[in-house]
């Protein structure tokens, strides 16, 4: 049994940046507080430049918190380590690799896996982002969503407890995009993982997600906690885009989002940007 209360805790957290410019600190993240539990899918949702990505970089051990803390697994988050993988809008693959041995660099460092296992480990993801019958190709042979397709699978493969992902799909075309949300529900059901998804695109959001933090314009606060399963189907596929329901519900998130990128907008006029 579990010797912690939740999964992953987030306590209080306040992050500040010092600006050559100004006389004081800009805070970024102002005092955030929330628990994420094993296996759920959470969403930040917010206008571009909120601080929902330096959020989840804290939470991933690359950014250090000013004030409050984070707890995973009943551990504080002091830097980057295995439990947690990430995945970037950038590209993020090897061009001197194929297909299969990109994702098989997420498996270097498994030390708990013999070098069979990691092959069939790499296989099976390969298989799961549908990239069967691609494993001698050089990533810059692959299209740009097929590319995106390894990093997700190389990062599943190195077996992390909890998976990072920073708006992801944003470089992507409509048609791609679409795809991949479908491929990452998929994968969610198989593997069970806990998931914490950025994006500034509600409907992807509220597709993706079971609970939603939308956030405010910059300072990044909480404004509201949406539990998605209390308005739609745990599963979900491309006709639950067509759903009354999950219309009503995006539109409401909808209002909320556009009231804090006027913020935001607001903001950057006034500093000049």
């Amino acid at each position: 049994m579990a010797e912690y209360e939740h999964f992953l805790t987030i306590d209080h957290l306040t992050k500040t940046f010092d600006a050559k410019d100004r006389p004081e600190p800009i805070t970024v993240i102002d005092d955030v507080s929330m628990t994420i539990e094993e296996g759920e899918f959470v969403v930040f949702l917010g206008p571009s430049g909120c601080g929902k990505t330096t959020l989840m970089r804290v939470v991933g051990g690359l950014e250090t918190a000013t004030r409050g803390s984070v707890i995973l697994e009943g551990e504080a988050v002091t830097g980057p380590d295995r439990k947690k993988g990430m995945v970037f809008q950038s590209y993020s693959s090897f061009p001197w690799l194929s297909v299969l041995d990109n994702i098989k660099f997420g498996l270097k460092y498994r030390t708990d896996v013999s070098e069979k296992d990691k092959d069939d480990i790499a296989r099976h993801y390969l298989d799961l982002v549908g990239l069967k019958g691609f494993e001698d190709f050089y990533i810059n042979r692959i299209s740009g969503g097929m590319q995106q397709r390894v990093a997700i699978a190389r990062t599943f493969a190195a077996g992390p407890d909890i998976l990072l992902m920073d708006e992801p799909f944003g470089a992507l075309d409509a048609q791609n995009r679409e795809f991949l949300q479908v491929q990452l529900l998929e994968i969610r059901r198989t593997e069970k993982k806990t998931v914490i998804f950025v994006t500034h695109d509600v409907e992807e959001a509220v597709f993706l997600a079971d609970r939603i933090f939308v956030f405010s314009a910059r300072p990044a606060s909480i404004i509201e906690e949406v539990t998605v399963g209390e308005h739609l189907p745990g599963e979900r596929n491309l006709e639950t885009k067509e759903n009354a329901d999950f219309f009503r519900l995006r539109n409401r998130i909808m209002a909320l989002t556009r009231e804090q990128a006027r913020r935001t907008q607001e903001m950057l006029a006034k500093e000049g940007r």
